[in-house]
C-alpha cells in the first residue's frame, strides 16, 4: 500500500517523505510537485476575533520546493509588521509570471481585498506557526 501511495503522490517520488513540520511546508511541496515553478502573491494579515486587517503584501517566485516556513517567517519579520496570519494566492494557474505581471496582479488583489475580505477564503491561509487556517464569514448582529 505504501508503494501505491508513493506512486500516486508526486511529492513522495524520489525518496521524498511526507514528514513536514508545518501545513505550509506540505502545501508548498505538493503545489510545486503538481505545477513546477509558480509565483505566489502574499498578504500579511492581522486576524482579530471578528476582523481581518491587511498589513503588507508582496510576491515571491517559487522555483523549488526547499523553502520552509522558518525561511518565510524570517522574510516576514523584516517587514516589521505585527502579523499573525499570511494568505497566499497563486498569481497564475500556469505557473511563473514576470515581475510586472506579478506586481499588477498583487495591486489588483489588494484593491479587491480592501473592499471584500471574503476573498481570503480563496487563499491558502496560515497562522504564524505555519498551520492552515480557514476564515468564515460571520453574520453581523
Amino acid at each position: 500500500m505504501a508503494a501505491d501511495l508513493a506512486e500516486n503522490d508526486p511529492a513522495m517520488k524520489n525518496g521524498a517523505t511526507t514528514d513536514w513540520a508545518t501545513d505550509f511546508d506540505e502545501w508548498l511541496v505538493q503545489t510545486f510537485a503538481r505545477t513546477g515553478g509558480f509565483t505566489m502573491l502574499i498578504v500579511l494579515v492581522e486576524i482579530g476575533e471578528t476582523t481581518v486587517g491587511l498589513l503588507r503584501s508582496s510576491y515571491l517566485h517559487v522555483i523549488g520546493d526547499e523553502t520552509r516556513w522558518p525561511d518565510i517567517v524570517r522574510m516576514f519579520e523584516e517587514t516589521g509588521a505585527a502579523w499573525n496570519g499570511a494568505a497566499f494566492f497563486r498569481a497564475d494557474r500556469a505557473g511563473l509570471v514576470m515581475d510586472p505581471v506579478a506586481r499588477q496582479r498583487l495591486q489588483s488583489l489588494m484593491r479587491h481585498l480592501e473592499s471584500d475580505r471574503s476573498l481570503l477564503k480563496h487563499s491558502e491561509l496560515f497562522d504564524a506557526r505555519g498551520l492552515r487556517l480557514k476564515i468564515e464569514e460571520i453574520d453581523p448582529q
